[in-house]
């Protein structure tokens, strides 16, 4: 083996040994295992993914036409600010050595933001903290409103709460409550902090139980006019199951990059 070979796999041992390390620092607190171990059993959820895909294919709906007739000025705003967003969220995150995952659609997030005014916004999952910008820079832009956040922290990073949300402008944080110890710990918390929600995105826990879990969990605090967002609602046919049992609810579907969102509520009717 050569010298440039046998260094490669003492790097690779040791950033393995580094997760390991990492990993169980976080494990000895018994409230991030049993997160951790959610987490591992729900990636063996069955779920009906081809069956599931055609349905959202059939029903999806391209999200520029939709937002840009509510109302076309805002919508021209929300794309900028985005796209303002998303460039200065790459060059940060370019600066560290560790891979935070990718965005949201910070523009929907905006627009339905700044055009509801929401007083309670509540979101699941904050990764590098993009949905968690667009909300608050739109809170931020309407002089209104305050965004509870649910995250869980990279537990293969070494202190890894620091990374939660780092993308997040320090001037817009006044704005923010966030939790980071998961979902089951997090939103009886702040469920006990608010007495309803105006907007929700969820972007946390993809298994059907998981979704299943927060939405019955929230179910009371959505008021009448709620809007919810549903990230990644091709991985399982929770969505489609959702609002196939509630015809009361109006509902449509996105394709957003290469995934689809739900979401769930008239704006129209929201607004104001």
């Amino acid at each position: 083996m050569t010298k440039q070979a046998l260094r490669a796999v003492e790097g690779a041992v040791e950033a393995t040994m580094g997760t390991l390390r990492n990993v169980l620092a976080q494990a000895v607190r018994p409230s991030r295992l049993r997160v951790m171990a959610s987490k591992v059993i729900r990636r063996f959820e069955k779920n009906d993914r081809g069956k599931n895909l055609g349905w959202l294919q059939a029903n999806s709906e391209r999200f520029e036409d939709f937002f840009s007739r509510m109302d076309p000025v805002l919508w021209k705003e929300s794309v900028e600010v985005s796209e303002d967003i998303n460039k200065r969220a790459r060059t940060k995150l370019s600066k560290l050595q560790h891979n935070l995952g990718g965005g949201a659609a910070t523009p929907v997030l905006y627009f339905l933001t700044r055009l509801l005014r929401p007083q309670i916004v509540v979101e699941t999952g904050v990764a590098a903290g993009y949905s968690s910008q667009a909300i608050l820079s739109a809170i931020d832009r309407n002089q209104y409103g305050t965004l509870y956040s649910s995250d869980f922290p990279y537990f293969r990073l070494e202190n890894p709460e620091q990374y939660i949300g780092y993308v997040v402008d320090d001037h817009l944080k006044h704005n923010w409550k966030l939790y980071i110890e998961g979902d089951n710990a997090n939103l009886p918390s702040i469920a006990r902090s608010i007495d309803h929600i105006d907007l929700f995105h969820y972007d946390s826990d993809k298994s059907y139980a998981g979704r299943k879990w927060v939405m019955e969990t929230l179910s009371t605090l959505l008021t009448p006019n709620a809007i919810v967002l549903m990230d990644d609602i091709q991985d399982n046919s929770f969505f489609r199951d959702f609002v196939q049992a509630r015809s009361e609810h109006e509902w449509h579907v996105f394709r957003y990059e290469n995934k689809y969102i739900g979401m769930i509520g008239n704006p129209h009717r929201a607004e104001g």
